[in-house]
């Protein structure tokens, strides 16, 4: 199911966003987690942070880092007062999944959207989160997503294709993602009972079965993972600035 032009989000709606930033970056080399290195001058987790600040619908930020980072994050994330939507600073888990519960667990009762939203993609939008709250408010969850664009071949032993796959109901999942409270909490109460480990929520709402509705995303919304990704990034920010400055 597709929200391409949801509808705008109800003035109303209380919604926090948790930002995982507890991994450790291996594939990115050397020793500082990738979410605390250079982009554009920052941290790559503050250029996320800025855009979740800056919107008008996020009324609180909760991250979920390290606990070997937790005390540089409230001294020179907290404390700077540039990010005063960021209430609590907690302490992750071994995997993401684990990061995003002990940040959930933090939330309010009286917040009714829940956005989750990936510390290393600092290329979101106001609009993308305007979006996929919108349609998380009207269909109860929501993620940020592009469909497939290459062919897609499943390859069996030896490296052979065994046949070319149908992309057109494929969409490749991004953050920010969107979700009701009580879904979002049932939904990793139950994969902690269970066992399960997924790669992002939707997954895990997905499970409980609750419909979750794709919002189109933006080619530029990457995840940085490998060091070839900061020189891409850095050529998003350059790309950026200079379509502002000729605004």
């Amino acid at each position: 199911m597709s929200a391409r032009n949801p509808k705008p989000s109800p003035a109303g709606s209380r919604t926090v966003a948790l930002v995982p930033a507890a991994g450790r970056g291996l594939r990115m080399g050397g020793h500082i987690p990738k979410q605390f290195l250079a982009l554009g001058g920052r941290p790559i987790l503050a250029q996320s942070l800025l855009v979740l600040q800056a919107s008008p619908l996020i009324h609180e930020i909760i991250l979920a880092v390290p606990q070997s980072e937790r005390q540089y994050c409230l001294d020179h994330i907290v404390a700077t007062g540039e990010f005063s939507k960021v209430t609590k600073v907690v302490s992750g888990g071994a995997q993401r999944q684990d990061s995003v519960r002990h940040a959930l667990a933090e939330v309010s009762q009286e917040t009714e959207i829940v956005l989750v939203h990936d510390a290393v993609r600092p290329f979101l939008t106001e609009d993308m989160i305007r979006r996929v709250v919108a349609a998380a408010v009207e269909h109860g969850a929501a993620i940020i997503a592009l469909p497939m664009r290459d062919t897609v071949k499943y390859v069996g032993a030896g490296g052979v294709i065994e046949r070319t796959v149908d992309r057109r109901p494929l969409w490749l999942a991004q953050t920010p993602q969107a979700f009701r409270r009580d879904w979002l909490e049932e939904g990793h109460h139950k994969a902690l009972l269970a066992g399960v480990q997924a790669t992002d929520d939707a997954h895990l709402v997905e499970l409980i079965g609750k419909p979750v509705v794709v919002v189109e995303g933006s080619g530029e919304n990457i995840k940085v993972t490998r060091p070839e990704d900061l020189v891409i990034g850095e050529a998003i920010l350059s790309s950026r600035t200079a379509a502002r400055s000729a605004e």
